[in-house]
């Protein structure tokens, strides 16, 4: 959709002046909403505010006039789809030299979730010369009857995962509903999502732009910066959740004069510069597909070993866990405070009892929650974009690392009784 306010041909009408997709993305279909688009972009918060007060005045005045007037309507379906697609298969081609099929060859399944994202086997990979059998759920179904389209869901990541060693394919490919998210799994099932999959392509992009900044969200861990500033030589801007808050501090870097090329998520939102800065999971694959592609045609190697060697180094963790810690909103404790003032003052204790503590070091620099490094791991308590929930993250080399620092937390947030903090009592327990 987006894409559509930018091409130029007159026969698909195009450039549009504004596209809008209807999408409730992973949630239940009952979520359904709309996504607006410019030729600047996706349209944020205030823009959406700034239309509905806009079609509010204008309907007030239609009432207050008594009449109504009938809009001159005209409605053309054109396959713009077509275009996009083939858009797609021209980078692919191009990053390798020209060659018409530089995948023939190559077994690629597609899972996408019936979501939207079942094109891609058929109209991308297919004119490339992929093999793309044993491909699943290409057929959108709102209903999601075999798992949710969700990169970040185990049980997604685990179909795809058995598809690809099921079919012995080189590389698995799984999208989210609306195609602006996607992962990837190597020959041998790994996953190639989250940390993983942002090391991958700040690789690609370092590659193409030495010393860039990559910006993330807050719930990166420790190794991905090791990796990109130690051994990829970029530097690692982690910022907050939420991927419109990842691109816009991208754009403002670079507007400060900070270079920025790539703005990724662990939820599997990727955004380029060179893509206008749009959220576009195909595109995120597609730069996996050309450097399949490059290093096939320039005899640098075949297959997703290819992919898996550029994260070579990649420190992880052995222990990874998000607790949420809810707040009750009818506890008598929030004393007539909001969600988000309560979830404030939390962290503002939190932050408070963690200066005085030799064994732990708070993030000096940090834009959301409190970050906190300690027993060779780190902890993250932040306030969630939209319900009235304190997520919290802890990475450690072990199990006992990781209680060791939930029960820092446990400690400092136990005077706040509208906290649910079973979560995290259970995972501390003995």
């Amino acid at each position: 959709m987006f894409n559509s306010t930018l091409t130029e041909d007159e026969a698909i009408l195009c450039p549009a002046d504004g596209a809008i997709m209807i999408t409730a993305s992973h949630l239940p279909y009952n979520r359904n909403g709309f996504k607006f688009f410019t030729s600047d972009g996706g349209l944020g918060k205030n823009d959406i505010k700034d239309i509905l007060e806009r079609a509010a005045s204008i309907y007030s005045n239609f009432l207050a006039k008594g009449y109504s007037v009938k809009a001159s309507e005209s409605v053309k379906k054109v396959d713009y789809m077509a275009v996009y697609t083939s858009d797609l298969v021209k980078a692919v081609r191009k990053a390798a030299g020209n060659i018409e099929k530089p995948l023939e060859g190559f077994h690629i399944v597609v899972d996408a979730g019936n979501g939207a994202g079942g094109f891609f086997a058929a109209k991308v990979l297919e004119p490339l010369g992929a093999i793309t059998s044993g491909s699943q759920f290409l057929e959108p179904d709102g209903m999601f009857p075999n798992h949710i389209p969700n990169p970040e869901d185990k049980a997604a990541m685990k179909a795809i995962t058995q598809a690809v060693l099921d079919n012995k394919a080189n590389l698995g490919i799984i999208f989210d509903t609306d195609v602006d998210r996607s992962a990837a799994v190597d020959s041998t099932g790994r996953e190639l999502n989250r940390n993983r999959l942002i090391a991958l392509m700040s690789a690609i992009v370092l590659e193409e732009h030495p010393g860039t900044t990559i910006v993330t969200d807050s719930v990166t861990s420790d190794g991905l910066t090791s990796f990109i500033e130690k051994k990829l030589g970029g530097k690692h801007h982690r910022f907050k959740r939420g991927y419109k808050n990842v691109i816009d501090e991208a754009i403002r870097l670079n507007s400060i004069g900070e270079e920025s090329h790539l703005a990724i998520e662990t939820s599997g939102h990727g955004a380029l510069k060179e893509n206008h800065w749009l959220d576009d999971g195909a595109y995120l694959m597609v730069k996996l597909l050309n450097k399949l592609a490059s290093a096939r045609a320039s005899g640098k190697g075949v297959g997703s070993k290819v992919l898996t060697d550029l994260v070579e180094g990649l420190e992880e963790p052995a222990i990874a866990v998000e607790l949420r810690l809810k707040i009750n909103q009818n506890h008598p404790d929030l004393k007539g405070r909001s969600f988000r003032e309560y979830g404030e003052a939390v962290l503002q204790h939190l932050g408070n009892s963690i200066a005085s503590n030799p064994k732990l070091q708070k993030a000096t620099v940090n834009y959301e929650g409190v970050r906190v490094s300690g027993f060779g791991g780190w902890f993250l308590l932040r306030l969630s974009l939209h319900d009235p929930v304190l997520p919290l993250n802890i990475e450690a080399p072990s199990h006992e690392d990781a209680v060791k620092l939930g029960l820092e937390v446990s400690a400092a947030v136990k005077e706040f009784q509208a906290l649910d903090t079973s979560a995290l009592d259970k995972f501390v327990q003995p």
